[in-house]
């Protein structure tokens, strides 16, 4: 592992879940792409396909991080055939979050400079990835993918998440974050080292299991004075589905939950709230 920058004391305080690491080929380059899957099936080989189709592997280092897949749909064969480095497995508890802290935990280690995650349900166009990276070698530190602006496209979005997007969660992190964001329930964002090493961010912690990492980031980066901006982008949805992890009611009703905390500070790091009292 390189983890010069890493103090071992906090190093030892991250909470990390567990996880197998079936395939890893070393760390190329200065960047990478995380992408989260869980049964994806067709759409995670379509997604890197069409990464390979763009080259992406000659840029940044691709690594899975599976939360659990039943469907065979990560043969290592294929994987390496589609450019990927890197194949981690979680073992211990958690979802999306939980999968996450995994990857970045495990990209920190290898040193990367900065981390681009994607959604591995292919909704998401991946040839905004250098459009990220660039934005990380000029100094941004996180990137938010948006649909909602110049130059993005939202096709076949269903109405009731179109809504709640552009009406409810969006303007809510708007306002307690300070920052304009238009577009913020989706995972396709770009993290530099520095912002995630920060340990008044402190993402590695297990209060992030399912959906809380994403708001918090999105609520707690700006007031920290990092530098953020949003990137148009193309998201998909199929025509008569809609692939995602997050069920109707109960999901959504989660997802609402997560980001009251995340605006009125429940997911806040130790060390900031210790210092208000």
């Amino acid at each position: 592992m390189i983890t010069s920058d890493i103090a071992p004391d906090v190093r030892d305080s991250w909470q990390v879940p567990t996880f197998d690491t079936p395939l890893w080929l070393g760390r190329l380059h200065q960047w990478c792409v995380v992408i989260p899957v869980i049964n994806e099936g067709e759409r995670i080989k379509s997604l890197l396909a069409r990464m390979a189709t763009l080259k992406i592997g000659d840029i940044a280092d691709i690594i899975i991080i599976d939360g659990g897949s039943t469907d065979d749909s990560l043969s290592l064969e294929s994987l390496q055939q589609n450019a990927v480095r890197g194949l981690l497995v979680k073992t211990g508890p958690g979802k999306l979050s939980a999968q996450l802290r995994c990857a970045y935990a495990f990209a920190l280690d290898q040193g990367y400079e900065g981390i681009v995650t994607i959604d591995g349900n292919d909704k998401d166009d991946p040839e905004a990835i250098p459009r990220f990276i660039d934005a990380l070698k000029q100094g941004v530190d996180f990137v938010q993918a948006s649909r909602f602006i110049a130059g993005g496209v939202a096709e076949n979005t269903p109405k009731s998440r179109d809504f709640a997007i552009r009406f409810i969660h969006a303007p809510m992190l708007s306002l307690f974050s300070g920052f304009k964001w238009t577009d913020t329930t989706q995972g396709f964002r770009a993290y530099s080292r520095k912002m995630l090493l920060d340990q008044r961010v402190a993402p590695f912690r297990d209060v992030f299991m399912t959906y809380e990492l994403l708001a918090y980031l999105s609520c707690r980066v700006p007031k920290l004075d990092y530098r953020c901006i949003e990137l148009p982008t193309v998201r998909r949805y199929p025509k008569g589905e809609v692939p995602t992890k997050i069920s109707s009611f109960k999901g959504n009703l989660s997802v609402l939950l997560v980001l009251f905390r995340a605006c009125f500070g429940k997911y806040d790091s130790p060390m900031d709230v210790e210092k208000c009292r």
